[in-house]
């Protein structure tokens, strides 16, 4: 299959780097979001100058842009993948994306003759570069199966979770428990900290007891030392990942309470001028 990709920034980029080492052909967007492209460009990676370019030749096209906005605007701008789809032509959106607009898009593509799966990822750059990201797939079994090879490239695991949208559903419900547990971390380190309570201790007896788990290890390094290199995932895309979560239980009439929170507290940050800070600074930011 020939593969191409809208979004090569801080996950895309290893999604790419692992299609290529798949053996698959790929074609990317140039664009000043890319994180840097000479190994790609050595893999024989061609970078193309609009959506519509990197679709026109490709059996196959990946989406890893920042949410849904974005998406729509590459599938439907005037360049757009839309406006060069041929008939059969896969889309796999990985973005984080409300689930209302991705079964708008997905219907969209389904007219002008391609098919659609909605498979947002979880995990970390990190994990993105490893090739042994998980993805959240909405969409017909059948097409699934046909992108399969290509997705196991960057995959570790694969869960069908239903029907279009789908996907995003799951990961929003999955951010936010994700999200969520990380704020409230941090907002307990940063009281731990005010308090005079040594780190380590504060580690060691959550890690023996209800506050084990993923949100402590990705905080772990932060809390001992300050860095916050474990989780490069901004305040600012928590924050529009908490909002895109309440938008859905909104439609759905869930209760939001403690997202309302959380997503305050998030919202507060970025006014204040540290959207581009990573989750773990939120034991500094939580202690101003």
């Amino acid at each position: 299959m020939r593969v191409g990709i809208i979004g090569v920034g801080l996950m895309g980029h290893g999604i790419a780097l692992n299609i290529l080492k798949g053996g698959y052909p790929l074609t990317f967007l140039d664009h000043p979001g890319n994180q840097p492209v000479d190994d790609l460009l050595e893999l024989s990676a061609v970078k193309r100058n609009s959506p519509g370019e990197v679709t026109a030749n490709a059996d196959l096209v990946v989406l890893c842009v920042t949410g849904s906005p974005q998406v729509e605007a590459v599938l439907t701008g005037p360049t757009g993948v839309v406006s060069a789809l041929k008939p059969g032509t896969i889309v796999v959106d990985c973005s984080t994306a409300l689930p209302e607009s991705t079964e708008r898009m997905a219907a969209l593509i389904k007219a002008a003759g391609g098919e659609f799966l909605d498979a947002p990822m979880t995990r970390l750059a990190k994990q993105a570069d490893e090739g042994t990201l998980n993805i959240l797939v909405g969409g017909e079994a059948n097409v699934l199966e046909t992108a399969r090879p290509v997705l196991d490239t960057f995959t570790e695991n694969i869960d069908h979770v239903g029907p279009i949208g789908f996907g995003h559903r799951m990961k929003l419900l999955h951010n936010y428990v994700s999200i969520g547990h990380m704020a409230l971390l941090g907002e307990a380190a940063a009281q731990a900290a005010k308090a005079g309570v040594d780190p380590q201790v504060f580690v060691n007896l959550l890690a023996k007891g209800g506050g084990a788990g993923a949100a402590l290890e990705r905080f772990r390094k932060c809390i001992l030392t300050g860095d916050p290199g474990d989780v490069p995932f901004t305040v600012a895309n928590a924050a529009k990942d908490m909002g895109y979560y309440r938008a859905m239980a909104a439609e759905h009439g869930g209760s939001r309470a403690i997202a309302d929170g959380v997503s305050n507290a998030l919202g507060a940050k970025v006014e204040a001028g540290h959207g581009d800070d990573y989750l773990p600074d939120l034991i500094d930011l939580f202690q101003k």
